[in-house]
């Protein structure tokens, strides 16, 4: 349901009309993501743009609330309650560590095989060989670990990769084969 519909009657605070232009490109993007051709695409490729707009949006709210300190909290929480806002990812962003979370899927550790949380929580220079460069399969994240993420953000599937990316690659390979390990290989525990 667009959120136009949803505010139809409702009066919203003082700022909502600063904001309103951008939050209606956000839903059009949303839109067309929705709407979007699948063919030839695997079934989770589906959702991956439709993660990164979330994520657009939410972090535009975000950076108004908490980092420029222009937005009111009545249009904050006016936002939330209208469910335009998502509030558990943007108070996880609030908290160390957690800066450039691309989703809240990535961190549930019911979602995954072995109970731990989401590939692109790991820093690039640490993994395995086949997976460096590898994005989460539900969200399209390649990393959103705090120390890799570009601009203030995470590094998506469609991210130009940088320079800096790139030496965090050949460094990883660098630190494995000094381990000894070669790509694919687990280093022992012990």
């Amino acid at each position: 349901m667009s959120f136009r519909r949803r505010l139809k009657g409702k009066q919203p605070p003082d700022g909502w009309d600063l904001i309103e232009d951008t939050i209606e490109d956000f839903e059009a993007q949303m839109r067309d993501a929705v709407s979007e051709e699948h063919e030839g695409k695997r079934k989770n490729e589906l959702t991956w743009r439709i993660h990164r707009i979330h994520w657009e949006k939410n972090r535009f709210i975000f950076d108004l609330m908490y980092k420029k300190k222009v937005m009111d909290r009545k249009l904050y929480d006016y936002l939330v309650r209208e469910k335009i806002a998502d509030q558990p990812l943007i108070s996880k962003w609030r908290k160390p560590g957690y800066e450039n979370l691309c989703s809240l899927l990535c961190i549930q550790k019911s979602s995954t095989n072995f109970g731990t949380t989401s590939i692109c929580r790991v820093p690039i220079a640490q993994r395995s060989g086949q997976a460096r460069l590898t994005p989460n399969v539900k969200t399209g994240c390649i990393s959103c670990f705090s120390g890799d993420g570009i601009m203030g953000g995470p590094i998506w599937w469609n991210t130009n990769l940088s320079e800096k990316i790139i030496t965090k690659v050949k460094e990883g390979k660098r630190k494995a084969e000094e381990a000894g390990i070669a790509d694919g290989e687990e280093e022992d525990p012990e």
